[in-house]
Formats: structure tokens, C-alpha cells, sequence
């Protein structure tokens, strides 16, 4: 039976390991059970956290048990990890309930049946530690000289770190120990970026108990000149239908630079790895084929293989130059929204969430990346009249986004 490392290995999931033969050995050897932690920011998981739970899907098919811990103590504090500002406080209620929109969007990926996963909430044990306790018992393993090497908190110091902040790692490091002798966790998985946490709480756990335990983080998903993917100027990409359409995430991964096709394909498809080195990276049609090929297969798993084939023929549709679909991404423009009959082309642009401001709405314009009813507008000063909008007018950004406007 194939280790299921190796196939993590294979996939370039892996980045670093408290120590990867001893890693291997052990998920050779028995069901481990491991976390990955998720703090409830949000009420949607995104696209970043979609690489999570693509490992915890290979690690339980491989027969381990996932534990998928919801950060609704952690997220009281905020991690400081690759933020240059300190994160918005959110209320316990506001928490809440992004945790149980969290724990929705994971029963389609994960299995929780019969004990096979279990979902837990770091707010059940964190928020009710006795602060002079917690120090005495956990504290006093924390060395703060250490802690102030690790990039988690370098970045942010000359900006200035919280006091509050600066416990965070204690409370992960507290989440691994916890999870350890309550339900035998082995080990703990991660993003790269979560490394320095991940090593505070194996040294926790080894120096309460004396058991080696183990950490690994994957491999954040980038783009190849390193920036995180998921992002669109709308904002994330979320798994939230109502966030982020089945279309407009179908869209987004149709439209990736061809270089980053086949890491996408390792990393977040179960498509066999000689299939995927196969493709010809020279040969236009054959790109774009591996983009709708990876375009359908994750809409299908995120969302379901009806709103896949829905996508895939939209966007076929729209790029052959038929007419606006019904299935095509729309926005609804308030009526407040017009005057004197009207609504400017900028304030539309950036309404429908097309551009991040009036500023490179204007810019766009002006270089002729915007098409109104397949005509190119060039003026930035252009107004659309509330007759067209009563009858729906399509705006063409590029040569790839197509957005249906409609008034209220």
C-alpha cells in the first residue's frame, strides 16, 4: 500500500517537516491522527484554505483520522503571521458563526461520519484558562528569545506587536498539546507560512509529556513569481456560492497564467500525475484545454459537477460571441445609482466589483479594455442609459470577463 507521504511528496505538497523520515515512517506504520487549524475570520472558507482541506481529503483516504480545529479562541486574539497590521477584532458571536459556516463547507470535503474526522473548537478549552495558571504551566516553556526570531512576529516588529498578539503562538502551541492528550494528535499540518507555530507546539508537547510529535506544512498556493493565489480585484475567491458564483470561481481558474497550470493540477486535483506532465506547455489548444480541464474538475469538487458543466458551457458560449447567458455573472444596480436618467461607466465598473476603484476603472477605459454590448468604450466620461439597463447591457472586460448589469 502506497505511503500516503509519498503521494504528498509527489504532488509538491510538501514544503517542511519536523523531520520527514520520521514523518514518513510513522504514517507508514499506523492511522495517525492530525490537525490543521482554522480560525473563523471570515464567514466563507477561500480558495488558500482550499489546499487544506485537499490534504486533509489525501491523508483520510489514506486511512488517517483528520481533526479539523476551529479557531474560536484563537480568532479572539489574531495571528500576526504575514499581517503588517494588526487583525479587526470580532465578537465571540460574529466568531461563532463563521466556525459553523466553516464546519458546513467541510462536511463536503471531509468525511465526519462515525468518528472517521472529528470538527472541534479551540474556544471550548482556550477561553476559560486561568491566565496566572496558563503561564505557570505553559508559559514558563515559551522562550522569548526564541520567539522574536521567528518571521511570524520579525515582520511585524518595527511596526510595532501586541502584547496580546505576541500569546498567539502560546495558544497554538496550547491547541497541539491539548488535542495530543485528549485524542492521541500526532501530528500537526499547515501552510508554510504557519511554521514557526507548528514548532512551538511540538516543543510544548515534548517537553509536558516527552513524546516526539510531529509537524509538516504544505506548500502555500503561488503563483510562479510568489504571489498567493485567490485573489481577484473583487476581492477573495471564497467556496461561498453566494460569495463567489460557481461561474465567476470556474472563471478564475480558467483564466490562471498557463505557467501555473500544471502546479495547480498537482496540487488540487487528483489527476494522475502522467496525465498532467503529458500536457504540451507549447501548444495553445492544449493549454487551454488542461485550464478548462482544471477549471471544471474544481468547480465540480467545490461545488457539484452540474454547476461545473453549467460554467464550462457558459464560458464556451460567451467565448464563441453568442448572446448574454443566463448563468453569466450579474449585477444589480440600485435605481438611486442613476441620475438625470443615467449612471456613469466608471461608478459601474467599480459597483460591479470589475475594478477596485475609479481610478483603474478610468485607466482600463482609456486603454480600451472595456466593450458595452460588444462596442469598445473609450471615453471615460461614458454614462449608460437607463433604457439600456432595463433591457440588460454586457460588459466586456478584456477578452476573457463578461458581467451582465441589470437594474433594480
Amino acid at each position: 500500500m502506497e505511503n500516503v507521504f509519498d503521494l504528498l511528496q509527489a504532488r509538491g505538497l510538501v514544503a517542511q517537516s519536523t523531520d520527514m523520515e520520521a514523518v514518513r515512517e510513522l504514517l507508514g506504520k499506523e492511522k495517525v491522527t492530525f490537525y490543521i487549524g482554522f480560525d473563523a475570520t471570515a464567514d466563507s472558507l477561500h480558495v488558500g484554505h482550499f489546499l487544506q482541506l485537499v490534504v486533509m481529503k489525501h491523508m483520510q483516504d489514506a486511512g488517517h483520522r483528520p481533526i479539523a480545529l476551529l479557531g474560536g479562541g484563537t480568532t479572539m486574539i489574531g495571528d500576526p503571521t504575514g499581517k503588517s497590521d494588526m487583525r479587526k477584532m470580532l465578537t465571540p458571536e460574529q466568531i461563532q458563526y463563521n466556525a459553523d459556516c466553516f464546519k458546513r463547507q467541510m462536511s463536503k470535503f471531509i468525511d465526519f461520519s462515525d468518528g472517521k474526522a472529528l470538527m472541534l473548537n479551540n474556544a471550548d478549552w482556550l477561553l476559560n484558562l486561568n491566565y496566572v495558571e496558563f503561564l505557570r504551566d505553559i508559559g514558563v516553556h515559551f522562550s522569548v528569545n526564541r520567539m522574536l526570531t521567528a518571521e511570524c512576529f520579525k515582520s511585524r516588529l518595527e511596526r510595532g506587536l501586541s502584547f496580546m498578539e505576541f500569546n498567539y503562538m502560546l495558544m497554538q502551541g496550547y491547541d497541539f498539546y491539548k488535542l495530543y492528550k485528549e485524542y492521541g494528535c500526532k501530528m500537526e499540518f499547515g501552510g508554510n507560512d504557519q511554521w514557526s507555530n507548528i514548532l512551538a507546539g511540538a516543543d510544548l508537547v515534548r517537553r509536558k509529556e516527552q513524546q516526539e510529535v510531529q509537524g509538516l506544512t504544505f506548500t502555500l498556493l503561488t503563483t510562479k513569481e510568489g504571489k498567493k493565489m485567490g485573489k481577484t480585484e473583487g476581492g477573495a475567491v471564497w467556496l461561498d456560492p453566494n460569495k463567489t458564483t460557481p461561474y465567476e470561481f470556474f472563471q478564475y481558474w480558467r483564466n490562471i497564467d498557463d505557467c501555473d497550470v500544471q502546479n495547480c493540477m498537482k496540487l488540487l486535483t487528483s489527476i494522475d500525475l502522467d496525465e498532467i506532465a503529458a500536457i504540451d506547455m507549447t501548444n495553445g489548444p492544449a493549454i487551454n484545454a488542461a485550464k478548462e480541464k482544471l477549471a471544471f474538475e474544481l468547480t465540480k469538487l467545490v461545488h457539484s459537477e452540474a454547476e461545473a458543466q453549467k460554467a464550462l458551457d457558459t464560458a464556451r458560449s460567451l467565448f464563441s460571441g453568442e448572446a448574454s447567458h443566463e448563468d453569466m455573472p450579474t449585477t444589480v444596480l440600485p435605481a438611486d445609482m442613476l441620475s438625470d436618467e443615467k449612471v456613469s461607466l466608471l461608478d459601474t465598473l467599480v459597483f460591479a466589483k470589475l475594478c477596485p476603484s475609479k481610478g483603474e476603472a478610468r485607466r482600463l477605459v482609456l486603454q480600451g479594455g472595456i466593450a458595452l454590448n460588444g462596442e469598445k468604450v473609450v471615453d471615460p466620461m461614458a454614462t449608460i442609459e437607463k433604457e439600456q439597463l432595463l433591457q440588460s447591457i454586457v460588459i466586456k472586460k478584456g477578452k476573457k470577463v463578461y458581467h451582465k448589469i441589470i437594474l433594480a
